[in-house]
C-alpha cells in the first residue's frame, strides 16, 4: 500500500472492480465479517459480545462477525432490524442464533460490543432504536470494535452527523482508509484502525485513480533529499528565514534552526538593522545578512545563491510586512518561497495582490485556521470537509497549501493532497508553527516538490514531537529530529 484513501463513492467502484473481476460480493463480505473476528479473537477472550448488525451491507459484515465469534467460544447477543436484502440477507440467513430488535438492553450486560450499524456512506443523524444504542453504549466501559467506521460518522468529512456517534476502540475497514480515519473528530472515535484485505484486487486503484493520501514516508521516502558523498553544503540548497524586528526575533531563530538540522546546506537570518545584535548573539552556524527595508532586502536578494526564502514568523502583520513579501516574491522565478503566520495576515485585506504575485510550484503557504479564514473568508464553513477546504484554497491560489492542525491537510492545486495524522497533543505549543515553516524551508532549498516538502516536514515534525514525549516546547524539535531521521534512514522504499 502507498497511502491511498478512498472515498465512499471510490470504495464502492472498488467493490464493483472486484465483482467484475469475478470475485463474488458475498466473498468479499465474508472476508470483511472474518477480518473483524479475526480482529476480535486478537485482542480479547472469549467473553458476552453483543453485535449490532445495520441494514445495510455493514449488517451483513455482523452477521458474519457475529456467526464466526460465536463458532470461537463467544456468547454472541445479535440485534439488528427484520428486513434484509442482497448480501446482508444471505448472511442474516446463516446465522443460526437468536436475533433481538436494537434496544439499550442488549449491550447492557456485554463485555464487548461489535458495531456494524452503518458504515461510511451514513448521510444523515442516527435515529430511533439506533440512536437509543448508540447512547446507551456513550454511558458504558466495555470495549466496541466498529465495522468499517463507527455509527454516525460521515466517511467523506469525518464530520458527527447530528451530535452522536459510537467511539470505537478498534475499527475494522477494509482494502484501504476512509478521509473520516484520518479527518477530525472522525478520527478520534475510531481507536485503533486496522486496514484489512479482503480480496478486492489492487488493480482498482488503476481504475479509480485517486488523489489522496495518508501522509506517511510512503509518499516522500524514495526521494528524500538524503546528504550524498560527493555533495557539499553549496549542494544542499541556501535557505533563508526573514526575521521580525528586535522584540520578535526568536520565531525566525527557531524556523532557521529547523531548516539548518533538517539539512539545508547553508542558512541565514536576514535581518533588520534593530534586530542584528540580538539575532547574531544567538546564531551560530547560521548566518545574519543585515537589510533595511524593502530596498535593502531586495538588494540582498540580488545575490541569486538565496534561493529559498521563509517569511512570517515573527515579522509583524502590516504593510512593512507586506511590502517586504512583495519584494520577495518580485524576485526571480526559481525562487522558492514558504510563506506562514504574519505573512500571510499582512495580506488579509486583499488576498488577490497575494495570489497574484505566486508563482506555481514555487511557493508554499502554511496557515492555521485563523489565518486560513483572513485569506480565504468564509471557505472553511462554505465546504463540505477540511480537506475539501484545503483544495478550494490551492487551486484559489496557484500554491501548495498546508492547513495546519492535529489533521493537517495538504493541498496542491490539481487536487492531489495528504492527510497527516501522526502530529501529537504536545504539538499546540508556542513556537511550534514556526519550527514547521522551516523544516518545510529546509526541505524545499534541497530540492523536494513544493507539496512533498510540506508532507515530509509535517510528518517529521509529529513524529519528532512524539518521540520526544511530554513536556515539548518548540526548541525540543529539532534537538530530536535526528532520532526522527535516523528511523527515516533505516526505512526501505520502492
Amino acid at each position: 500500500m502507498s497511502g491511498e484513501v478512498l472515498t465512499v463513492a471510490q470504495m464502492a467502484a472498488a467493490d464493483n472492480f472486484a465483482a467484475m473481476a469475478g470475485i463474488p460480493t458475498l466473498t468479499l463480505m465474508e472476508n470483511a465479517g472474518r477480518a473483524v473476528a479475526d480482529a476480535v479473537v486478537a485482542r480479547f477472550a472469549p467473553c458476552a459480545t453483543a453485535v449490532l448488525c445495520g441494514p445495510g451491507n455493514n449488517g451483513g459484515d455482523g452477521f458474519v462477525a457475529a456467526r464466526l465469534l460465536a463458532e470461537r467460544g463467544f456468547a454472541v447477543r445479535l440485534a439488528g432490524f427484520d428486513d434484509y436484502k442482497g448480501d446482508a440477507a444471505a448472511m442474516a440467513g446463516k446465522w443460526k442464533g437468536s436475533r433481538e430488535a436494537l434496544s439499550p438492553k442488549v449491550v447492557a450486560g456485554a463485555a464487548l460490543v461489535v458495531d456494524g450499524l452503518f458504515g461510511a456512506g451514513l448521510s444523515r443523524p442516527l435515529e430511533g432504536a439506533a440512536q437509543g444504542v448508540v447512547a446507551a453504549l456513550g454511558e458504558m466501559k466495555c470495549p466496541v470494535v466498529a465495522i468499517d467506521i463507527p455509527s454516525g460518522v460521515a466517511g467523506d468529512t469525518g464530520k458527527v452527523l447530528g451530535d452522536m456517534a459510537v467511539r470505537a476502540d478498534l475499527t475494522v475497514t477494509f482494502f484501504r482508509k476512509k478521509p473520516a480515519h484520518l479527518l477530525l473528530p472522525g478520527r478520534t472515535r475510531c481507536g485503533e484502525i486496522l486496514v484489512a484485505d479482503i480480496g478486492i484486487p489492487d488493480g482498482a486503484l488503476d481504475l479509480i485513480r485517486p488523489n489522496l493520501f495518508e501522509n506517511t514516508p510512503l509518499l516522500w521516502g524514495k526521494d528524500y533529499p538524503w546528504p550524498q558523498a560527493g555533495g557539499h553544503k553549496y549542494t544542499r540548497g541556501h535557505c533563508v528565514v526573514v526575521s521580525g524586528p528586535m522584540h520578535a526575533t526568536g520565531a525566525a531563530r527557531l524556523s532557521a534552526r529547523a531548516a539548518l538540522r533538517i539539512g539545508a546546506g547553508l542558512v541565514s537570518v536576514a535581518s533588520p538593522l534593530d534586530a542584528v545584535a540580538v539575532n547574531a548573539a544567538h546564531l551560530t552556524a547560521i548566518m545574519v545578512k543585515p537589510f533595511d527595508g524593502a530596498r535593502g532586502l531586495a538588494d540582498l536578494f540580488d545575490d541569486t545563491r538565496l534561493g529559498t526564502v521563509v517569511m512570517g514568523p515573527g515579522m509583524g502583520v502590516g504593510f512593512e510586512t507586506r511590502a517586504l513579501v512583495e519584494t520577495a516574491l518580485a524576485g526571480p522565478p526559481w525562487r522558492k518561497m514558504v510563506l506562514d503566520a504574519d505573512a500571510l495576515s499582512s495580506f488579509a485585506d486583499d488576498p488577490e495582490a497575494l495570489f497574484n504575485r505566486l508563482r506555481p510550484g514555487a511557493a508554499i503557504l502554511t496557515p492555521h485556521e485563523g489565518e486560513f479564514e483572513r485569506l480565504f473568508p468564509g471557505l472553511l464553513d462554505e465546504s463540505a470537509s477540511k480537506l475539501e477546504a484545503t483544495r478550494a484554497a490551492a487551486v484559489r491560489c496557484g500554491a501548495v497549501v498546508l492547513l495546519k492542525g492535529a489533521d493537517t491537510v495538504i493541498a496542491r492545486p490539481d487536487g492531489w493532497a495528504a492527510i497527516n495524522a501522526n502530529a501529537p497533543a504536545t504539538l499546540a505549543t508556542a513556537g511550534s508553527g514556526d519550527v514547521l515553516s522551516g523544516l518545510i524551508g529546509g526541505l524545499f532549498a534541497q530540492g523536494l516538490e513544493a507539496v512533498f516538502a510540506a508532507a515530509a516536514a509535517a510528518w517529521l515534525h509529529g513524529d519528532a514531537a512524539g518521540r520526544f514525549g511530554p513536556g515539548l516546547i518548540a526548541e525540543d524539535i529539532p534537538e530530536i529530529l535526528p532520532e526522527t531521521l535516523a528511523g527515516l534512514h533505516t526505512m526501505t522504499f520502492v
